[in-house]
């Protein structure tokens, strides 16, 4: 049987995943790596075995292998290496999170985010996302009657550098509901918004949700605030903040299923 561990694991700027593994004897010719999707039980492989490969002292190899050939879809895929008959699933001792990579990984417009990571058993996934562009929410707060945010912009294709755009954010209540306007200022990919909460309950003081947005001069539609690019899933759940009143009535920030920011009114 393989004796395989992953030592290191990146999905790079050109959407390659990159592995380093500490391995035993040297991948025979004809191995294969087999992505195997959750759910669906879809499988993906291409050949990263080569002939006359030998292992050095370190009894280390690396493997590079391009995604977007592959056909992945969104969700999960769990890593293999197979063997003649023999199929081992990959172990990782990698966790697989850097912040700052992300972050430079979300400069570029994109159809599909990838990215590698550690489960909780220790083993080696891929985590495949739609790449919609977004604001990606850092820090929220409340300040003197304002409702403040801010992030990065999150494949939107703007350089990080230190332009200026116009922006503007937009609390909207439900599709066709009430909507207050708020200051923004975006300066590469980096954003800062505010709102009058005392305006949001002079709209409407109702019990409600209020979906922010962030229009942005260069990006074509508004962007949706949310909080993807780490290793959390499920804020909804995981993530509270504290409440503010405003003329009597409750309002805090909080989280939809899939990691989209609101601001509940009331209740």
């Amino acid at each position: 049987m393989m004796r395989v561990v992953v030592t290191d694991a990146e999905v790079t700027l050109a959407d390659v995943l990159s592995l380093r593994l500490a391995i035993e004897d040297p991948l025979a010719e004809g191995t294969e790596l087999v992505l195997r999707q959750r759910g669906t039980g879809v499988e993906r492989d291409v050949v990263v075995g080569t002939p006359g490969a030998r292992l050095g002292r370190s009894r280390e190899a690396t493997l590079a292998v391009s995604l977007a050939p592959l056909m992945l879809s969104a969700g999960r895929w769990d890593a293999y290496l197979r063997q003649g008959g023999t199929r081992v699933r990959l172990r990782s001792v990698d966790p697989g999170f850097s912040l700052d990579h992300l972050d430079a990984y979300a400069l570029c417009r994109r159809t599909l985010a990838y990215r590698s990571y550690r489960t909780r058993n220790g083993f080696l996934a891929l985590k495949i996302d739609q790449a919609q562009p977004a604001a990606e929410v850092r820090a929220v707060w409340f300040r003197e009657g304002r409702f403040e945010v801010m992030g990065v912009l999150a494949f939107t294709g703007l350089d990080d550098d230190d332009s200026r755009h116009e922006a503007r954010m937009q609390l909207r209540r439900g599709p066709a509901g009430a909507r207050v306007a708020g200051n923004a200022t975006v300066q590469g990919v980096r954003f800062h918004a505010a709102v009058s909460l005392v305006d949001v309950i002079a709209a409407d003081p109702g019990a409600a949700a209020w979906e922010p947005t962030l229009e942005v001069e260069g990006v074509p539609s508004p962007l949706r605030l949310a909080s993807r690019l780490d290793d959390v899933d499920g804020k909804r759940r995981r993530l509270h903040y504290p409440a503010t009143q405003v003329d009597g009535v409750p309002i805090r920030p909080g989280y939809t299923s899939d990691d989209e920011l609101r601001i509940e009114v009331g209740g």
